[in-house]
């Protein structure tokens, strides 16, 4: 048993000492019974709401009720292209062109969107494959995206074969695509975990699906905020993420999407059009397009102009992040997840199911109770 113990006046210390400690006084953290902040562990389900975002949010509130309609094309914050500029902040956090990136909708039904385009099955490559412990929601899309296509979920969704499904290895995927690589037509894979914590070596992924010719989609709903991807320079075919986690958007906030640039001057790629999509400079043209001609970005994709209100907030917390720079909330988290894991090592009847290598996780440590919380007590 490691002799280390979680010590107060030394977390303090520590605490102190960092030069971002002081951010938490940018957020409202909820109060306990005791009339106290809470320690709040939850950013993983909803981050918390920073304090400028009431102000950002009843200026749009005003500028709605002073200006109307004429809001999208007036102010310093039009909302015309109010989208444009929100996916720019996001290009920054997942390694991508700002034109790859979009935003629209939500998590879930993003993913629909997106796998309208890219799941193509044919004869000889019918299946999706999944990670083990697959957030549910990813699995009931892939499911339905499978039902809709006419094949069955039982057999056309696999999850990927591991030994140990906490811990999922390359080795494992190789295996899997060995038996499964040929027949396989789209990978829709969680880039962290929920579930375990894991933060997959997509690098190393990206080359076995490349191999088998698999259209390769992510699920960043644990990634974006948390740890860095380069999704451009990977060369992964579409990604989708919420943004009321590690974000701070706000419950239920409106979802990020990626479509890499390879794909954007595809015109037979089929897209679920719809408004929005297409050429912002003739988008008021209500007659002049009998076709949908989809821009030639990830805005292809849109189906409707987004939601003012949802984007707002998200906006405003990702503003934060590009002022303090993402490279120090990454080694700050680091430091933070080393700390918890070594306490967590000392308590009995605790394990960590999440890599101890802090480039394998994010900033989230998944434990394993025996016997149940309550005999911990």
């Amino acid at each position: 048993m490691s002799a280390f113990t979680f010590k107060y006046d030394e977390a303090l210390s520590l605490d102190e000492a960092d030069p971002l400690s002081s951010l938490r006084d940018e957020f409202e953290i909820p109060l306990g019974l005791d009339g106290n902040e809470q320690a709040y562990f939850a950013g993983n389900s909803l981050g918390l709401m920073p304090k400028k975002t009431p102000k950002a949010m009843n200026a749009a509130l005003t500028d709605w009720g002073s200006r109307g309609v004429q809001g999208h094309f007036e102010g310093d914050e039009s909302w015309y292209q109010y989208d444009e500029a929100v996916s720019a902040l996001q290009a920054q956090l997942i390694g991508a062109a700002e034109k790859e990136v979009g935003i629209m909708g939500s998590l879930t039904t993003n993913l629909h969107l997106l796998m309208a385009s890219f799941y193509r099955p044919s004869n000889s490559r019918t299946k999706i494959m999944i990670e083990p412990h697959a957030f549910p929601s990813d699995r009931y899309a892939a499911a339905a995206q499978v039902a809709w296509h006419g094949g069955n979920p039982e057999t056309d969704v696999i999850e990927v074969k591991a030994a140990n499904p906490d811990q999922v290895t390359i080795n494992d995927l190789v295996h899997t695509l060995e038996e499964h690589g040929a027949e396989t037509a789209l990978a829709l894979i969680g880039g962290l975990n929920y579930y375990t914590g894991q933060y997959h070596d997509i690098e190393s992924w990206m080359k076995e699906f490349q191999k088998y010719g698999i259209t390769v989609g992510l699920d960043l709903a644990h990634v974006i905020g948390n740890v860095h991807l380069n999704l451009h320079d990977l060369d992964v075919d579409f990604a989708a993420w919420c943004t009321y986690k590690y974000l701070n958007g706000g419950p239920g906030s409106t979802s990020g999407y990626f479509v890499h640039e390879k794909h954007h001057h595809d015109l037979d790629l089929v897209r679920l059009a719809g408004w929005w999509g297409n050429n912002p400079e003739t988008r008021f043209d209500m007659h002049g397009q009998e076709r949908f001609i989809p821009r030639q970005s990830a805005d292809g994709w849109k189906v409707s102009n987004p939601a003012l209100f949802a984007m707002v907030p998200v906006k405003t917390s990702l503003e934060m992040f590009k002022q303090v720079g993402f490279g120090a909330l990454r080694e700050r988290s680091i430091r933070l997840t080393t700390y918890l894991e070594e306490g967590i090592r000392t308590i009995n009847g605790v394990e960590s199911i999440t890599p101890t290598d802090p480039h394998r996780r994010g900033c989230q440590i998944s434990v394993r109770v025996s016997g149940g919380a309550l005999s911990l007590e």
